[in-house]
């Protein structure tokens, strides 16, 4: 039997690596396997600010991948927190009774759903701004590139 409330927090805290999907459809998941690549290339891409600082173009491009990837397990959190027993046990608990405890809410569900808005909001936020803000000032550091 698939919890929701696990698989809610190992969606917020280990979505990146893909934990969830390993619990939900195991280690066959494609998915799973390949949230990890753009969490990896944003971790390269805070190490590449701390070795070239943030003009760094490869940054710009690759800390957002990092924040993108939270934020979207954050929600994934979100919507399997919020999703009625009934469908998360048809979806993932095909044999158990549509009232199963297993896809019941609790406190720990609310709880991982409002840590998962908190946070993911915020990253993603933060990921927007960052990339605008670089995209917008290398523009105009190519734009005094030409005029000059």
């Amino acid at each position: 039997m698939k919890n929701k409330t696990l698989a809610a927090w190992l969606s917020f805290i280990g979505g990146p690596l893909g934990l969830h999907r390993f619990y939900l459809r195991g280690f066959g998941d494609l998915m799973g396997w390949l949230l990890p690549i753009p969490t990896a290339l944003g971790l390269y891409g805070i190490e590449r600010v701390k070795q070239h600082g943030l003009d760094d173009l490869w940054s710009w491009v690759l800390v957002p991948l990092l924040g993108f990837t939270v934020a979207g397990c954050a929600l994934t959190a979100i919507v399997y927190g919020l999703m009625t027993p009934e469908k998360w046990n048809a979806r993932f608990n095909a044999g158990a009774a549509p009232d199963a405890a297993s896809g019941q809410t609790n406190w720990f569900t609310i709880g991982a759903i409002v840590f998962a808005l908190l946070i993911g909001t915020t990253v993603l936020m933060s990921s927007i701004v960052f990339s605008f803000q670089r995209y917008f000032e290398f523009q105009v550091e190519e734009g005094r590139k030409i005029s000059q």
